[in-house]
């Protein structure tokens, strides 16, 4: 049996992960001149502190930490529905080196948020198959929340601070109503 000591310790691990030199890459095979905003071409010196000199997966590393629940409800509740403000926070969240302002994560490439994104929702085990999915919503729970979220206006906290016997003598009530109405 899991002990909570075994559980949490898993809040605790970092993990370096090597962004792929394609994704630092992309764009950038040779055929563009790099400039600057204002269209100048960047000097040697710029263009050495630029990522997309690594030529070796160590090079590319950033170390990421799981995310938590509470990590989680933080961003649910900044981002607001906002698909890219939510990558942006998952990952500033979860960057322990290099650390990163909100503002810099923001600042990066579109492909680079994206793999680093991706690399958040694995470690933390939040990506789930389209069967994972399904399976979870063909639960008898699962159905019995979503239910009681529609006709109540419940959220997720709420019902989940429900005891079964609570949930179920809800859906009774609302079978019952229904059927009276009907």
């Amino acid at each position: 049996m899991l002990t909570s000591e075994k559980l949490l310790a898993g809040a605790n691990v970092c993990f370096d992960i090597a962004i792929p030199h394609a994704i630092l890459q992309a764009g950038r095979d040779g055929a563009f001149s790099l400039t600057d905003l204002d269209g100048q071409n960047l000097t040697a010196e710029q263009q050495s502190k630029l990522a997309l000199d690594t030529h070796s997966d160590a090079d590319n590393q950033v170390r990421l930490r799981p995310l938590s629940v509470a990590d989680l409800q933080l961003i649910n509740r900044a981002s607001k529905d906002n698909n890219t403000l939510m990558a942006a926070l998952l990952v500033q969240k979860s960057l322990v080196e290099p650390k990163m302002t909100i503002a810099e994560v923001n600042r990066l490439p579109v492909g680079v948020l994206q793999f680093l994104a991706n690399q958040v929702n694995e470690i933390s085990g939040i990506n789930a198959s389209e069967e994972q999915l399904q399976q979870a919503a063909e639960e008898p729970l699962a159905q019995a929340a979503f239910i009681l979220a529609k006709h109540f206006g419940w959220t997720p906290q709420q019902i989940g601070e429900l005891t079964l016997g609570q949930v179920l003598f809800n859906l009774k009530m609302l079978r019952q109503a229904n059927a009276q109405q009907s």
